[in-house]
């Protein structure tokens, strides 16, 4: 799908402020409701628009630890180790990645019980050969809005 000017500044003023009505819109674009509306329904409709959610502060809701963990995998069963850590309580994140491991995880925990719950479940999945977890120490930005 081909998104144009219009579009990006919708979707730019959507990642602002994700329940802004179609009118408030309207009067910040400078465009009628109707195109507002009608934009909104397309970009919908192509898969371009996934969905609507609040950003939460993660902090506040007492998950003070994040961390990236690096794993190997073993025995060509990426895809299946990959569709079950993305299961696990905390995961926010699992990426299928390049270089010397085979899967980036990105989650976060209340407590270090919970992160260690976290990191045996993780070795003790058939076909994880090894992880590497890194304690994230201050986030200095975590923002996936990239308009």
């Amino acid at each position: 799908m081909a998104v144009d000017e219009l579009d990006k500044r919708i979707l730019s003023v959507l990642l602002e402020d994700g329940r802004a009505s179609c009118r408030e819109m309207a009067r910040i674009l400078g465009v009628s409701p109707a195109t507002v509306a009608k934009r909104l329904k397309k970009l919908e409709s192509s898969g371009l628009i996934k969905g609507y959610t609040a950003l939460l502060n993660h902090e506040k809701l007492g998950y003070d630890i994040t961390v990236i963990t690096a794993i190997t995998v073993s025995g060509g069963k990426l895809l299946e180790v990959e569709r079950e850590i993305a299961k696990l309580p905390g995961v926010c994140a699992v990426y299928d990645v390049t270089g010397p491991v085979d899967v980036m995880v990105v989650a976060k925990f209340r407590s270090r019980q919970e992160l260690s719950r976290f990191t045996k479940s993780l070795l003790a999945m058939p076909h994880v050969e090894r992880t590497c977890t890194y304690v994230v120490l201050t986030t200095i930005k975590e923002d996936f809005r990239l308009l």
